[in-house]
C-alpha cells in the first residue's frame, strides 16, 4: 500500500524522517497547571510553533505513525502513537489522564494541543483521507457483537437498542432518565450499533428513533434526542476524541457514506444502506445534527429542531457544514447563531424534514417510508447525492478547523458557565 504522502524514494524519506527529527527537538515541553497567566503565553507560543511544525511535517509523521499508510489507527491510538513518536508535540496520555483528574477550572486544556494535532494531519490531504477513511471501519466492539447480532437479532446496550425485523434495522435510543442526551457511551453505542446494522448482511435499510422516556417531565412519551449532555460538559467529560471528532468522523459519517471493511466490493468501496429518521417531540442540538446524515426524516406535527449552538457556546457538529447546503445560508444563520428553533409544521421545516403527521399516525408512516425506500434504486442514488453534496476534501477542511475550534470553545470559561446553567433544567 503507498504512504499517505506518496511512495518516494526510501533515500528521500529518510531525508524527511531527519527533517522531522531535527525539528522536533525544538519543540518546548508542555506547561504544567496550575493556570496563570505564564503558563497561558507558554502553552500559546507552543502551539504556535507545533502549527508551524505540523504545516511541514504532518505528512512524514502521519507516514511513521501508519507504517506507510498500512496501519489503520483510530484518533486515540493516533494521538498516543503521536505522543510516543514525537516527544512535546501532543500531551502524553498520562498528562491527558491526570488533567481530567482534577477541577475544570485547575485544568490548562491540554485537549487543545491535541486539536492542533488532529488539524495538522487532517489538513494534509493524503494523511487526513487516510484517517477519514480509517474511522469509517467497524469498531473492535462491533466486531465482538457481530455473532451475537447475527445469531439473535437483538443486542442491547446502555443507552442503544438495535433490532433486526423483517430486513430493518431498527436503532432505539433508550436513554429515558435523561432524554437521549448524549455523551461518550452514547456515542459508542451508536456507533456499535451503525456497525452491527451494516456488517450484519440481512438488513436492507435503517431506523433511528427515539424511545419512550423515564425522566418526570417527559415520562411515558417518546423523545427523539435532547443533545448533548450538559451535565457533563460542565463536568468536563466531553472528550474532544472521544466524543466531539469520533461522533462526527464516525457513526454520522458511516451513515452518510457506509462502512470501509477489509473486503471491498469493486462495484462500490464502502457498505451501506438507506436510513430513516422519526422525531418524536424534539431533535435538539446532535439530534437535529443527526438528521442531516439520513436520507428521510419525518416528524410528528407538535415536534420541533434547533441547534443552540450560541446559547451553549459550542460549535454544533458538522451541522455548520452541513446545514447551508440544506435549508439555504440565510436560515441556516437564524438556526444556529440566533438559536432560532424550527416547528415541524412551520413552512420552514419542508427543507429539514420529509413529511410531517400527526403523532397518532407517525408509526404508520415510518412503516410506510421504510418500505418506500426499499427500493433498490434508493442505494444507488443515495450515494450520488451524497458525494455530490459532501466532497470528501471540503469536509475533511470543515473537520480540521473543527478540531482546534471546538477545543478552545470546549475549554472556554464561557461555555463552562452556560453548560452548568442549562443543565439545571431539561428542555421543555
Amino acid at each position: 500500500m503507498s504512504a499517505p504522502n506518496g511512495r518516494a524514494p526510501a533515500a528521500v524519506r529518510e531525508r524527511a524522517g531527519d527533517g522531522l527529527d531535527r525539528a522536533a527537538r525544538l519543540l518546548p515541553p508542555f506547561p504544567g497547571p496550575p493556570p496563570d497567566a505564564g503558563t497561558e503565553r507558554a502553552l500559546e507560543a507552543g502551539r504556535a510553533q507545533r502549527t508551524a511544525f505540523l504545516e511541514r511535517h504532518a505528512g512524514e509523521l502521519y507516514d511513521r505513525l501508519t507504517r506507510g499508510g498500512v496501519l489503520r489507527p483510530r484518533l486515540d491510538e493516533l494521538v498516543e502513537g503521536a505522543a510516543a513518536a514525537v516527544p512535546n508535540l501532543v500531551p502524553s496520555p498520562a498528562q491527558l489522564r491526570a488533567e481530567r483528574a482534577v477541577p475544570v477550572p485547575e485544568r490548562v486544556g491540554y485537549e487543545i494541543d491535541v486539536g492542533v494535532l488532529l488539524r495538522g494531519l487532517l489538513r494534509c490531504p493524503a494523511a487526513g483521507q487516510h484517517l477519514m477513511d480509517s474511522m469509517l471501519r467497524p469498531t473492535g466492539r462491533a466486531l465482538g457483537l457481530l455473532g451475537e447480532f447475527r445469531a439473535t437479532g437483538v443486542v442491547r446496550m446502555e443507552s442503544t437498542v438495535l433490532e433486526r425485523d423483517a430486513g430493518v434495522a431498527r436503532i432505539t435510543m433508550c436513554a429515558g432518565d435523561r432524554l437521549n442526551a448524549e455523551d461518550e457511551q452514547q456515542v459508542d453505542d451508536m456507533e456499535t450499533a451503525v456497525d452491527l446494522a451494516l456488517l450484519d448482511g440481512r438488513c436492507a435499510i435503517g431506523l433511528i428513533r427515539g424511545g419512550v422516556m423515564t425522566h418526570p417531565r417527559h415520562a411515558g412519551r417518546r423523545v427523539f434526542s435532547a443533545g448533548i449532555n450538559l451535565k457533563r460538559l460542565h463536568a468536563g467529560e466531553i472528550t474532544l476524541v472521544g466524543f466531539l471528532l469520533r461522533r462526527e468522523l464516525g457513526y454520522l459519517r458511516k451513515l452518510l457514506l457506509g462502512l470501509r471493511t477489509d473486503e471491498p466490493s469493486w462495484r462500490y468501496p464502502l457498505t451501506d444502506m438507506p436510513w430513516v429518521a422519526a422525531v418524536d417531540g424534539f431533535a435538539i442540538g446532535g439530534g437535529m445534527q443527526l438528521l442531516l446524515a439520513v436520507d428521510h426524516v419525518l416528524a410528528a406535527s407538535d415536534a420541533y429542531l434547533s441547534l443552540p449552538a450560541a446559547q451553549e457556546g459550542i460549535v454544533p457538529g458538522a451541522a455548520d457544514f452541513r446545514l447551508p447546503a440544506a435549508v439555504g445560508p440565510r436560515l441556516a444563520r437564524q438556526i444556529i447563531l440566533g438559536g432560532r428553533r424550527v416547528r415541524a409544521s412551520d413552512p420552514e421545516a419542508r427543507s429539514l424534514v420529509d413529511r410531517v403527521v400527526d403523532p397518532a399516525d407517525l408509526d404508520a408512516a415510518v412503516e410506510e417510508s421504510l418500505e418506500l425506500l426499499r427500493d433498490p434504486a434508493v442505494t444507488a442514488n443515495r450515494r450520488m447525492v451524497n458525494l455530490a453534496l459532501e466532497p470528501a476534501d471540503g469536509f475533511r477542511a470543515y473537520m480540521a478547523e473543527f478540531a482546534v475550534q471546538q477545543a478552545l470553545r470546549v475549554h472556554a470559561a464561557d461555555v463552562l458557565g452556560k453548560a452548568g446553567r442549562f443543565a439545571a433544567g431539561p428542555p421543555g
